[in-house]
């Protein structure tokens, strides 16, 4: 008996003890003033900036509205699971933005010709070589995989775009694009009728990615070797069938009868995209 009372008396001390240590801590803490910086609260959005490597309070640069562009899929074959995890991050980018209050307008490409099958200037059109595969015409490879890819978002509850743009749909966009850097001196044609972007000529080149320039090897360039190349790291914007290993390419756009978009033009555009975008629109001559 002598045991357990004195038993009882220890715990009845400790929970004394503990309960007035509560008391002071929350006695002092009512004292303290809790300062909450305006960046670390709750309700702000942040994400991370590749050009700053910090994650940053996100801020559009129309207020309420977001204007989102994302890379397609390239339709030559079916969507494999690493291909579908990209669509996955978006829609729930999306997602979130619209649950924080953000409008969205949401637009997607489909790449249904062009896409080579090296990220260089190297091999074959993967179109091409699903028509080739199927015995069937690049249009009919294109259109069977684009039905089957959205069809695979419906499957994973993905929100689909609000516009779907085709890139066969969009040539003339290009070219005239193509065009604009090639008055403002950024591009060279080769000896093989090619259209080169020179990269030396614009100079805040790989500037998102941190690329040391000065010191990268010349055999780390991203591109294949090419002789008409003036840098190992300027891409080819426009593959002529003059000299070019595409002459018995399928599908083909004249360069030269296509028009120009008029500065006139260009600026409306220009003034358009930035009434309604979030992305801010950079000269080419100011970058």
């Amino acid at each position: 008996m002598a045991i357990k009372k004195t038993i009882k008396k220890v715990v009845k001390k400790k929970e004394v003890k503990a309960v007035n240590a509560v008391k002071k801590i929350k006695k002092k803490q009512g004292k303290s003033k809790v300062v909450v910086h305006k960046e670390e609260t709750e309700d702000q959005l942040k994400l991370f900036n590749t050009l700053t490597r910090k994650k940053e309070v996100f801020k559009s640069i129309k207020p309420g509205y977001v204007g989102m562009y994302t890379c397609g899929l390239t339709v030559y074959n079916y969507a494999h699971i690493g291909n579908l995890r990209t669509y996955v991050f978006e829609d729930i980018l999306k997602r979130v933005l619209k649950y924080n209050g953000f409008n969205t307008q949401h637009i997607m490409n489909i790449t249904d010709v062009g896409h080579l099958t090296s990220d260089e200037d190297a091999g074959e059109d993967k179109i091409e070589l699903g028509a080739e595969r199927e015995h069937k015409s690049p249009q009919e490879i294109a259109s069977y995989y684009t039905a089957a890819f959205k069809n695979d978002l419906k499957y994973l509850n993905i929100v689909p775009p609000d516009l779907w743009c085709k890139a066969t749909e969009h040539i003339s966009d290009q070219i005239s694009l193509i065009k604009k850097l090639e008055e403002k001196g950024y591009t060279y044609i080769g000896k093989n009728g090619n259209v080169y972007f020179n990269t030396a000529k614009f100079k805040k080149y790989g500037k998102l990615a941190m690329l040391d320039l000065k010191n990268e090897s010349r055999g780390r360039a991203r591109v294949e070797k090419d002789s008409e190349k003036k840098n190992p790291r300027d891409f080819v914007l426009w593959f002529s069938l003059q000299g070019s290993k595409f002459k018995g390419h399928l599908l083909r756009w004249d360069f030269v009868d296509e028009m120009i978009v008029s500065d006139e033009e260009y600026n409306h555009l220009k003034e358009i995209a930035e009434k309604n975008s979030s992305v801010e629109i950079l000269e080419v001559e100011d970058v």
